[in-house]
């Protein structure tokens, strides 16, 4: 298979490296964070999701850095695009060890109406396999699918995740190993932009569940203050006053 723009220093990602400072700080607070709403049943709002409706099971969803490539017909791709965060969220149908169907939805925070999905089934993957001469059967797919994710989220510098659009709605998602010397595609997937319907179902749910987790936090807030109120009154009177002092100080 041949990348358009696969040459050195092509992807945006070519020359990226670490930035060093203020790393573990911010994983300590995704961490904190992490472990804040792991309090929190959200089962019931996440069962609301459109994209279960078909039966589906979520076996991932992450956001990942990608690179946006808008192709032009005639132009071709451009050749570096944005770096973006994409939300990827993986769905199977089936048994996990016979899979019938696989299904990539990907969104976007900056835009709410991006949303494109890459569906395939046992079938249609044999087409993929021989196309891209892949040496790995369909129930493998989607553990290969996190991997190259998760490659790109712990190494952007040598795995990349380039997603180039068409006018037209068609999108191809190329999984990228940068070798030094050469770049090296590992995996194609064909996307579709989602029709209008199922966008508006798509924002609806992201806005009712965003809604309804901030419902559930601020009662358990509202919970929490009462009990320091009645044990600490002083600590509830300082902890008041810290987001104005942390204000003032911006």
């Amino acid at each position: 298979m041949s990348f358009a723009g696969a040459s050195p220093g092509a992807p945006a990602y070519a020359g990226r490296r670490g930035t060093g400072g203020g790393l573990p700080e911010e994983a300590s607070v995704a961490s904190s964070t992490a472990s804040f709403l792991d309090a929190f049943d959200f089962s019931a709002i996440e069962e609301m999701d459109p994209s279960l409706a078909e039966g589906h099971r979520v076996l991932y969803d992450r956001e990942v850095p990608f690179e946006l490539r808008v192709q032009d017909a005639e132009l071709g791709p451009r050749e570096v695009g944005t770096l973006e965060a994409i939300r990827c969220k993986i769905l199977a149908l089936g048994d996990e060890q016979t899979p019938q169907h696989c299904r990539i939805e990907l969104t976007s925070e900056n835009d709410l109406f991006f949303h494109y999905t890459h569906n395939v089934n046992e079938h249609e993957f044999k087409d993929m396999q021989e196309r891209q001469k892949l040496m790995i059967d369909f129930p493998d797919y989607m553990s290969v699918l996190m991997k190259n994710l998760n490659n790109a989220i712990k190494e952007p510098q040598c795995y990349l995740a380039v997603f180039v659009m068409q006018r037209d709605g068609r999108a191809r998602l190329d999984f990228i190993q940068n070798m030094e010397y050469k770049f090296v595609e590992l995996l194609s997937c064909e996307f579709l932009a989602s029709c209008e319907e199922v966008v508006r179902q798509q924002i609806t749910f992201r806005y009712n569940s965003m809604k309804s987790r901030l419902a559930l936090m601020q009662s358990r807030l509202q919970d929490i203050n009462a009990l320091v109120k009645v044990k600490n009154p002083s600590l509830l009177l300082q902890l008041q006053k810290t987001p104005a002092r942390n204000g003032l100080r911006r």
